[in-house]
């Protein structure tokens, strides 16, 4: 494990740059030491309050003053990581959070990793596996329906669920285990009723919260939608129309846009970038050319290709040429310029196609529910914010529990069954961390800011 007992940590814990407010965080055993040698006190004189704000003037070792604010002390295990916990909250100054910082170092803490007090959090029991990475995804929220997703899981919404099939996995295990303890008596058919009973309901949660977890996990990322096809088929224009702005420039000249634009959009509450690509043909101009290869390299990346075509002229070989050369990835072809025409022209067959008018508007409603759709995200009120290794985790439980399913039918040895439980009870309980997940515990913790 990457902590080690004893350790006293400390980070700013404020955002880089100027500010009305820094913060200055530690969290060990020697943090109320530290805090009061900053503050210029003894270390024999008397504990401050708990949860008490003070107005504290801090000081280098030198005696000269660096700055003056509020000090406040959370006891353990009454704290954020369930140590003693001490913050100076000061003028929000880098130069002035930067020797503070040297100082803590100086009287014996050290500088805390990404993610070092949160880790801690979890190590302490203050929160489970996926209330930390919780945190990380609230901080790092883009949209109201994010920060709210965030919250529910922060609060333990995602974690209950997984705890209820937990707990139901185990008194599974223990009834099919029970078999075995009286393996030579007939335990009856209501045993083998309330197996099989137990295993359907399993089955039926993990495939509900499998749904709200797939949701969560899309909500968190958000979505990459790439509008692709020939030049001069309104793919500016369709961007411009979704992003309710000029972002991309739009004239009647082919090939006018040469480089991969982005800009961020909002569906119901989902981030979606949104990337308008070169339109895609053989050119001879270098720079051109070069914005061509980008956009066949970033397709690759999308969630959902919108290849826009042009309605008024038609499908045209080159488009053909286009699709063809899509990878295998969701797609929707876009008729724009529907105001010009009073038929569609004939889609390729078993394409999927939609009718709009970047120009006018038409259409575009019902593109967004597309897209929406497309993204898995039909139904935006999510309940909680997840990651794609919990998604991962109940895939792999479910593939458990059904293997067990198949195994009661079968009359299969039941030490077998009790196994496949048992895998299922380990899969699903790395989510929230009942297991020892050392392993994952550097890669979750790594992505999160210092500080926190």
């Amino acid at each position: 494990m990457r902590y080690q007992q004893g350790d006293t940590i400390v980070a700013i814990a404020t955002p880089p740059g100027e500010g009305g407010v820094g913060i200055l965080r530690l969290s060990g055993p020697a943090a109320l030491r530290i805090a009061k040698a900053l503050c210029g006190l003894a270390p024999e004189s008397p504990n401050w309050p708990a949860r008490y704000a003070h107005f504290r003037r801090f000081y280098g070792r030198d005696g000269q003053g660096i700055d003056h604010g509020i000090t406040l002390y959370f006891p353990a295990p009454h704290s954020y990581t369930g140590e003693d916990v001490v913050e100076l909250q000061g003028h929000g100054s880098p130069l002035a959070l930067a020797a503070l910082m040297q100082e803590s170092v100086a009287y014996g803490a050290r500088a805390a990793r990404a993610g070092e007090f949160t880790e801690r959090a979890f190590l302490h029991g203050r929160l489970d596996l996926a209330q930390a990475e919780a945190v990380a995804d609230l901080i790092h929220a883009r949209s109201e329906a994010q920060v709210r997703a965030a919250s529910a899981s922060l609060e333990g919404a995602f974690s209950k669920a997984v705890d209820a099939i937990y707990g139901q996995l185990l008194q599974l295990l223990a009834l099919v285990e029970a078999g075995l303890d009286f393996s030579e008596e007939d335990l009856g058919t209501a045993h083998d009723s309330a197996v099989h009973h137990g295993l359907e309901t399993l089955q039926k949660q993990l495939l509900h919260l499998q749904q709200q977890a797939r949701q969560g996990a899309r909500l968190a990322r958000g979505g990459r939608v790439i509008l692709a096809g020939r030049p001069n088929v309104g793919k500016s224009s369709l961007m411009n129309a979704l992003a309710q702005r000029d972002a991309a420039i739009v004239t009647p000249v082919p090939g006018t846009t040469r480089d991969l634009l982005r800009e961020e959009i909002l569906l119901d509450g989902l981030p979606v970038e949104l990337i308008d690509t070169a339109g895609l043909r053989e050119s001879q101009d270098l720079v051109e050319a070069e914005g061509i290869s980008r956009a066949r390299q970033i397709l690759q990346s999308a969630q959902l290709i919108l290849l826009v075509a042009d309605a008024h002229t038609g499908w045209q070989a080159e488009d053909q040429a286009i699709l063809d050369t899509l990878p295998s990835i969701a797609r929707l072809i876009i008729w724009n310029k529907q105001d010009l025409v009073t038929s569609l022209p004939k889609a390729p067959a078993h394409e999927a196609c939609l009718a709009i008018s970047a120009l006018v508007g038409n259409g575009l409603d019902a593109l967004k529910a597309e897209i929406m759709q497309q993204m898995g995200m039909e139904n935006s009120a999510c309940v909680f914010s997840a990651r794609q290794r919990h998604v991962e985790a109940l895939a792999d439980t479910t593939e458990k529990v059904a293997e067990a399913v198949h195994m009661h039918h079968s009359a299969a040895p039941p030490e077998l069954l009790a196994q496949s439980l048992r895998e299922a009870a380990n899969a699903l309980a790395q989510i929230t961390g009942k297991i020892d997940v050392e392993d994952i515990l550097g890669e979750i913790f790594s992505r999160f800011c210092i500080g926190k």
